[in-house]
């Protein structure tokens, strides 16, 4: 019989992982709905720079987030490898909204048992620390796992959306 208090080595992480900015991620493949080519987006006016279009995906529009900049670092430069990962994520109201979210590209789904991923670092990361679930070594080199929900919180990204639109539009602006 097993030890209650013995560590559960059969749980796994099933993730995407993919690069961005030169960097490896990964991310909870439950998330995902699917992974598109990237075709071209449509800006949308005043929205934070992060907010880098919206997409058509059969007739829903989907906003395209930059998570390069979202991190604070600069624009993801489209590539021949950049796609769109369509995720699918808790709203305010807990009901499920799509977002795109750029990538320079995907790499692989990739089952990486539990025990094997280390907290997340509390310094030395470009990212803010509740972004990031844990930290995987894959083939030699650090992926860092990300909270997807924390990191694209539509809650979160609607408030700065709406702060920018209302800087944009503010009185001392002398506009």
């Amino acid at each position: 019989m097993r030890d209650k208090l013995a560590p559960d080595t059969s749980a796994h992480f099933h993730c995407v992982t993919f690069m961005l900015g030169g960097e490896l991620y990964g991310i909870d493949i439950g998330c995902i709905r699917e992974i598109i080519e990237f075709e071209g987006m449509t800006p949308v006016p005043m929205m934070p720079r992060f907010v880098r279009g919206i997409i058509n995906l059969r007739g829903a529009v989907v906003p395209v987030i930059d998570l390069s900049i979202r991190f604070g670092r600069g624009q993801t430069l489209l590539q021949p490898t950049t796609c769109v990962a369509i995720l699918s994520l808790p709203n305010s109201t807990g009901e499920e909204q799509e977002i795109g979210m750029l990538l320079d590209a995907v790499c692989e789904v990739l089952e990486i048992r539990s025990d094997a991923i280390e907290p997340a670092p509390t310094f030395g990361t470009h990212i803010r620390g509740d972004f990031i679930q844990g930290v995987v070594t894959i083939a030699q080199q650090f992926a860092i796992l990300l909270d997807m929900h924390r990191a694209l919180s539509i809650a979160e990204l609607s408030a700065m959306a709406e702060a920018a639109t209302e800087q944009q539009f503010s009185p001392e602006q002398g506009g």
